[in-house]
């Protein structure tokens, strides 16, 4: 039994592969070693029931998160993982090389991450390679949910959103401004709290103020993420993430007027990355036959 897990800031897929081949999806919350300890992992694992039902049965259990990119970080979800699943081989992995193994039909590609976060890389069939850092929700992040909602919220304290768009804030979240502050300053969330306001900028998509946003950061972000790569206009440049997924057509304009080769665009690829370990599974038992 193989199990799949991709998991953002904001929340985390499994996809759990039984030997019959039918497969169960599931979620937790997500899951990154800068905010997370295995105890509160472990419990957050053993508190999912569908994952407690299959815990000694799986074989092989991928992680692939956010902040997951060195070997100590890394250490922190696997020691969870190792415990929870007890008879398992488990790998831990950066949700960076997840997005370039989903997106891969065998040609090379740019992969982009724009949900909570946002990142890019390079993957050519043989390695994952970035061209610059992530650099996180403070510095960083263009283009992504916590991005956007940073600034929807500083125009909204700064009474500077279009008056329908302030008012339909204000009757959805009636948050005061000590509120927010505490929620951006005081706690080890404000990026997944900042994201939540794609809840509000979604549905509000069509409006002036909010595809002028949208834009900004897309554009900013392909400036940034897209064009660092020197083959950016040869190669086909992949998305995944819900952001990305919503704001389809502003990432067409992007692309059309930064010259570069809009490829997929999947907002869950868990299924794509689950496909790709069985094909490899495969593969590698074959090759063991031989």
């Amino acid at each position: 039994m193989i199990i799949v897990a991709e998991s953002g800031s904001t929340k985390c897929d499994w996809l759990i592969n039984h030997n019959d081949g039918k497969v169960l999806e599931t979620h937790t919350m997500g899951f990154n070693p800068f905010f997370h300890q295995p105890d509160e992992i472990l419990t957050h694992l053993r508190g999912n029931q569908d994952l407690s039902q299959v815990a000694s049965k799986a074989t092989a259990v991928y992680f692939y998160g956010a902040g997951c990119s060195s070997p100590d970080r890394n250490e922190v979800i696997l020691s969870a993982l190792v415990q929870f699943f007890r008879n398992a081989h488990c790998e831990v992995n950066h949700d960076l090389n997840a997005s370039a193994f989903a997106t891969w039909d065998g040609n090379p590609a740019i992969t982009c991450i724009i949900g909570t976060g946002s990142n890019s890389c390079y993957y050519d069939g043989v390695s994952v390679s970035e061209q610059v850092p992530a650099l996180g929700y403070i510095l960083g992040d263009e283009g992504s949910g916590s991005y956007f909602g940073k600034k929807l919220i500083a125009d909204y304290l700064y009474k500077r959103l279009p008056k329908e768009l302030q008012d339909a804030f204000f009757e959805q979240y009636k948050l005061q401004k000590e509120e927010m502050f505490h929620q951006v300053y005081n706690t080890n969330k404000a990026n997944v709290f900042l994201a939540s306001f794609m809840r509000f900028i979604v549905p509000h998509k069509e409006h002036a103020y909010i595809r002028e946003m949208v834009y900004e950061g897309l554009s900013r972000f392909a400036e940034i993420h897209i064009c660092c790569y020197p083959n950016f206009r040869e190669v086909p440049v992949h998305f995944v993430g819900s952001v990305a997924f919503y704001f389809t057509e502003i990432l067409q304009q992007v692309a059309v007027e930064k010259g570069f080769s809009l490829g997929k665009i999947d907002k869950n690829p868990g299924m794509s990355l689950l496909k790709y370990h069985l094909t490899r599974e495969t593969t590698l038992n074959n090759i063991e036959k031989v």
